[in-house]
């Protein structure tokens, strides 16, 4: 009996595909395939042709928050190239409503918003990525998230093919967690919808922001925070981009290649904080934990800002950020991330939590660091 071939994958799907250029990082192999797929239809195409070959699939944004294995990814590597930003009456007149293709830059997102005079996400301006990625990271920043402002996500069903919709509390969404990203091979995201408050006052909940708004504050508009919030992130080294004619002093080019913050902010109970120093920043939380800064905790735990191990180093502008110097490893990344985890948990007893995805390593982000701290030699 003739072996059973293949079938032919699409056309628009290509072979060995590097990454490493689709990421922030810059770090990475090559995807066994990859295709970029026009609309909804290539997508479905593409994701059933994968699965008929019993291939995993991944869909990349705007690679920001991920890491991929220098051995790459032996499956599909998808990427949508809808970009569409709308913005419609909403279900009140409280409200409009912004629709977004996933393949849409995060930044349009926040742009189309601020420009129409609806609240909500001017806050999480300057992060990298596409709408898609959005609500599966739950991103979030200076006092929003993605989770206060969803309305829908239509995504695709990966086991039936089908196109389904998702309300906000569907998504079961967490911090920087959701349902997409707790199962993601389980849908594929291809739009999101948010309602937005008309007539909302700009967030300044976080006295950074509002102290970078300056004199202002009492009257800010929204373009007013975004510009501000702009120039917080741009002075950590944590702007990727610039908009046309913005002044841009990101730092040197070796601060920039990173996946934005490595480590999520820990969530831990009264008793894990009352071995903290007293000026160890702490943030009360609804179920009565406490949230911590991870960058203080790495700060003050004799990881200092350059730190490097190969040609991965600790950011000069923001303790969180990881950077690729130039000709960096995953395994480089992955070394320097297990040093900075061990003495957080030596001198703090808090783990630190990995934020970006994993790609093409066979395992989880926090089993991968266990494996490779328990190969680090005693001393930094």
């Amino acid at each position: 009996m003739p072996p059973v071939r293949p079938h032919r994958p699409p056309a628009f799907v290509t072979h060995d595909v590097p990454l490493a250029p689709l990421t922030t990082f810059g770090i990475g192999g090559s995807a066994r395939y990859f295709a970029r797929c026009e609309g909804v239809a290539q997508a479905v195409e593409a994701w059933g042709w994968a699965r008929s070959e019993g291939l995993p699939v991944f869909v990349l944004g705007g690679g920001s928050n991920l890491l991929v294995s220098d051995a790459g990814y032996s499956g599909l590597v998808m990427v949508l190239g809808g970009t569409g930003v709308s913005v419609g009456p909403g279900v009140t007149a409280e409200c409009v409503t912004l629709c977004a293709d996933a393949g849409a830059p995060w930044e349009a997102v926040v742009e189309a918003a601020v420009a129409a005079g609806v609240g909500g996400v001017e806050c999480l301006t300057g992060i990298p990525g596409t709408a898609g990625a959005a609500p599966i990271q739950n991103i979030g920043a200076y006092g929003q998230e993605v989770a206060d402002t969803l309305a829908h996500v239509q995504a695709l069903d990966t086991t039936t093919g089908a196109l389904v919709t998702f309300t906000a509390a569907d998504c079961a969404f967490g911090y920087r967690d959701s349902r997409f990203k707790r199962a993601p091979a389980g849908h594929i995201v291809l739009e999101i919808a948010l309602r937005l408050p008309v007539g909302a006052r700009p967030c300044l909940r976080y006295p950074e922001v509002e102290r970078a708004v300056g004199a202002r504050a009492a009257t800010a508009t929204l373009a007013d925070v975004r510009a501000a919030i702009r120039g917080l992130r741009r002075s950590k080294g944590m702007l990727l981009d610039t908009l046309p004619n913005e002044a841009s002093d990101a730092g040197p080019p070796s601060d920039l290649r990173s996946a934005g913050s490595f480590f999520v902010n820990p969530t831990v109970d009264a008793s894990a904080v009352a071995r903290l120093p007293p000026d160890a920043p702490r943030h009360p939380q609804p179920d009565g934990r406490f949230k911590l800064a991870a960058a203080w905790l790495i700060s003050n735990a004799g990881i200092p800002r350059g730190f490097r191990r190969g040609a991965a180093a600790v950011s000069s502008r923001h303790a969180l950020a990881l950077t690729n110097l130039g000709g960096a490893t995953a395994d480089d990344v992955l070394h320097l991330a297990a040093w900075i985890r061990r003495a957080v948990r030596g001198r703090f007893g808090v783990t630190l939590v990995p934020e970006p995805v994993l790609l093409g390593f066979g395992a989880g982000a926090t089993e991968l660091l266990d494996v490779v701290e328990s190969t680090l030699s005693a001393d930094l």
